[in-house]
């Protein structure tokens, strides 16, 4: 089974966050979750976000290299949106991924080097009213992604929340997120079968 990297969203490492993980798990996935921010939830999103910027989102990303420090080269990197900063930055960087699982957020690739790593697959997924995810360009970068890497998938669900999958927030969208469950691990599944040839 894979074994995965999750970052957690700008609220914190959210008891919403943790199921997600312990679903993977039930499925016979590993799955690590480190806390970027030192123990801190916070319940208003802005407030979140405010957090990551007096902390520097270059921290941020390497808190999340630094969690992968002592870990198997062989990892699916996945993160829910400032999440997805740490997570795209050890795909495209840390030799041996096994994939990546972009939620709610994508960044240009040229933010950490280059193109995107050979026979690396990926995931991207958000709600296509969504202002962060459209209105701020990572649908652009997302799409991008998709035309220029086999093997990517971008995934939209209908409606304008961000953080859908986190059963603990106000956001939560039941049917998205099981579909979005449901793809993972479909998507953990496969990558599983497949010899790293990152």
């Amino acid at each position: 089974m894979a074994e995965v990297l999750l970052f957690h969203h700008a609220h914190g490492l959210t008891s919403g966050v943790l199921d997600f993980a312990e679903n993977l798990r039930l499925a016979g996935h590993t799955v690590h979750t480190p806390d970027l921010y030192d123990g801190q939830v916070f319940d208003d999103l802005d407030d979140g976000v405010a957090y990551a910027q007096r902390v520097g989102f270059s921290t941020i990303i390497e808190r999340g290299r630094a969690a992968g420090d002592g870990l198997p080269r062989e990892l699916v990197y996945a993160g829910f949106s400032v999440g997805v900063l740490p997570a795209q930055m050890l795909a495209q960087t840390r030799p041996g991924a096994k994939g990546a699982l972009l939620f709610h957020s994508c960044v240009p690739t040229s933010e950490f080097g280059g193109a995107w790593p050979e026979g690396v697959p990926v995931q991207i997924h958000g709600m296509d009213a969504d202002a962060y995810f459209v209105d701020e360009g990572d649908i652009d970068a997302a799409r991008a992604l998709v035309e220029t890497t086999p093997d990517t998938g971008l995934f939209l669900y209908p409606g304008g929340e961000h953080l859908f999958a986190d059963n603990s927030l106000p956001a939560y969208d039941g049917p998205a997120a099981t579909l979005l469950t449901e793809r993972v691990l479909r998507f953990l599944g496969d990558v599983s079968q497949e010899p790293s040839t990152a």
